[in-house]
């Protein structure tokens, strides 16, 4: 059986195979039709979002989670950090695929990260196996992040790349857009953090299952040549007849580690620290600086993924058509550079509302998806220009480089922003302080306080409860009596904290012998206002550390990567490369003739 011609000589069809064998060879020996190759995109692209609905999880509960292991924010930065790292020297792996192939690789990755999920993470015991649980992903992650995206190089030519690595940057995107929904939607019934995970963990396992019975990828023959356009693909196939690919491979990483690579590699990755910042930190931004609840956070978060999957899908789409890259780069640089000023000039008074904060963000997020679906389409295709059967390995380059500036940029953060750890490490003691203003309001009325305010009173401990009793005119033991003194003590410390004035250092004395209990909340209160004070200012020098990356990234783009501005000499070149397809099919043609 064959399938096409090239010139009067047929293509051999592809070997079929069945049974247990689709569960690892997965090769297709010829170009698949358009239908094939946009199915297999597809895949992909849901893979990559699934996969990262799961990575992303923990930033849509990151304030519970802390709360839950008693989780320091030093550590649960740290703990990126090790993520990111691990992440670095897993992306290499990814690169192996130029030899073993990519769809087996994303297949089983995904399997282990949805059991990890679904299994692993709701029943860590303590924030160790956590960590661990949490690191694994990272390292898988930084595999797929490699062989996700050579996949779509391998099932796009190039007149087509943008569009496609649109979609396929849709993946972190809508992962992170897909943890912002639905945790906005749960959070509020389904109460423990732990079920999120349940949620992402089996989306994980019905994606498994799909992919394992319907994602293929092409032979090396076919898939290690540069491809233009669909026209290229007898071209392709013939030229997959002879083509010797173990020449093509030998010394990968040499041939992949060139300057205008790297420097392209580095130059995104800064200019995505706003990114990282956004999915790491946004959540805790909004609720430790704006007074957002958990789930208020997400919901600005959710609009601006959404917006950014728009235009990460509209701006590849117009790349293509227009065939160019760098104008795209450049208006979004340009555009992601001025929206981060805002957040420089906004961030020093903290006062925007709800709704002012969702268009911020959108519009930020728009301008990050115009620049960075051509850069991706970009970037493949240089990797192309080099050698096009190390598609992976130049990919890993890339990969390698933005897992170890995430990782550093994580490390500087509590060095820039110190007020977020006491601000995330004493959040609850604002809310006891809010239960005991809460019952001061009580009092005053003489009401009988509501059963569930008194049960979360009593949480508190001896304070709480000599307060719960004395609200609910039930007799007070004398061991709790002199919590009662403590109370009058505190409520005096805090007014005349928040007024501004001095607290005598005899109040205070007097506190800590009564209860010590509400002298330690007085304490974290009071560090606890002071950081909210600071975080403003800290978290506007971390906004200009963007800035500094953003700026970085357009000279990268204006000095380093190549290609045209002006759509008509991008047109005029794929005119003179078709020419030359055309004569080689002759030349072909003529020769099997022969």
């Amino acid at each position: 059986m064959t399938v096409g011609t090239v010139g009067n000589s047929p293509l051999p069809a592809p070997a079929r195979r069945g049974g247990m064998s689709l569960l690892w060879r997965r090769e297709v020996q010829g170009y698949p039709s358009t239908r094939a190759r946009l199915s297999y995109l597809a895949i992909v692209v849901l893979v990559t979002i699934v996969l990262y609905y799961e990575a992303y999880a923990p930033g849509g509960v990151s304030p519970l989670i802390l709360a839950h292991y008693k989780m320091s924010f030093l550590y649960y930065l740290n703990l990126l950090v090790v993520g990111s790292a691990f992440g670095a020297l897993a992306t290499w792996l990814g690169g192996i695929s130029d030899k073993i192939g990519r769809a087996n690789l994303v297949i089983w990755g995904q399997l282990v990260v949805a059991l990890i999920t679904l299994f692993g993470i709701p029943h860590a015991a303590s924030k160790l196996w956590y960590a661990v649980a949490v690191t694994a992903i990272g390292m898988i992650e930084g595999v797929i992040l490699v062989a996700s995206p050579a996949l779509v190089r391998d099932f796009s030519p190039q007149m087509g790349r943008a569009s496609a690595m649109g979609f396929w940057t849709l993946g972190p995107v809508a992962g992170s857009l897909t943890v912002s929904i639905v945790a906005n939607h749960t959070l509020s019934h389904l109460h423990p953090w732990q079920d999120q995970f349940v949620i992402a963990g089996v989306a994980g396992l019905v994606m498994f299952v799909i992919s394992i019975v319907f994602l293929r990828e092409l032979s090396p023959r076919v898939r290690d040549q540069r491809m233009v356009s669909v026209r290229d693909r007898v071209l392709i196939e013939a030229r997959a007849l002879g083509l010797k690919v173990e020449r093509l491979l030998e010394h990968p990483i040499r041939q992949m580690l060139r300057w205008d690579l790297v420097l392209s590699g580095l130059g995104i990755s800064l200019f995505l620290l706003i990114y990282y910042a956004a999915v790491g930190f946004f959540t805790i931004y909004f609720v430790t600086t704006y007074n957002m609840t958990t789930a208020q956070a997400n919901g600005i978060n959710t609009w601006g993924w959404g917006f950014n999957c728009g235009a990460l899908v509209v701006m590849g789409v117009l790349s293509d058509r227009l065939r160019v890259r760098k104008p795209f780069m450049l208006v979004g640089a340009l555009g992601t550079l001025a929206m981060t000023l805002v957040f420089v000039w906004e961030a020093k008074n903290a006062q925007l509302s709800y709704y002012d904060l969702v268009v911020m963000v959108s519009i930020l997020f728009v301008f990050l998806g115009v620049a960075y679906a051509p850069w991706m389409a970009h970037y493949t295709e240089a990797i192309e220009a080099k050698n096009p059967a190390l598609t992976a390995t130049g990919l890993a380059v890339w990969g390698w480089i933005l897992r170890i500036v995430v990782a550093l940029a994580t490390l500087a953060v509590p060095h820039v922003v110190t007020s977020v750890t006491p601000l995330v490490e004493n959040a609850p003691a604002a809310t006891q302080a809010a239960l005991l203003e809460q019952g001061n309001t009580y009092l005053t009325r003489n009401e009988v306080p509501p059963v569930a305010y008194v049960t979360q009173l009593k949480a508190i401990g001896p304070p709480g409860k000599a307060f719960a009793l004395l609200l609910t005119h039930q007799p007070v033991p004398t061991s709790l009596a002199p919590q009662l003194t403590g109370l009058v003590d505190f409520g005096k410390a805090m007014a005349l904290y928040n007024a501004g004035k001095p607290v005598p250092p005899a109040l205070t004395s007097d506190l800590a012998k009564s209860s010590p209990q509400l002298s330690t909340l007085y304490g974290q209160l009071t560090g606890l206002i002071a950081a909210k004070n600071a975080a403003p200012g800290e978290w506007q020098d971390w906004w200009w550390v963007c800035v500094g990356g953003e700026a970085i990234f357009i000279l990268v783009l204006l000095f380093n990567i190549k290609g045209r501005w002006r759509p008509s000499l991008a047109r005029r070149d794929i005119a003179d490369y078709e020419a030359k397809v055309q004569a080689e099919l002759e030349t072909i043609s003529g020769s099997k003739a022969a």
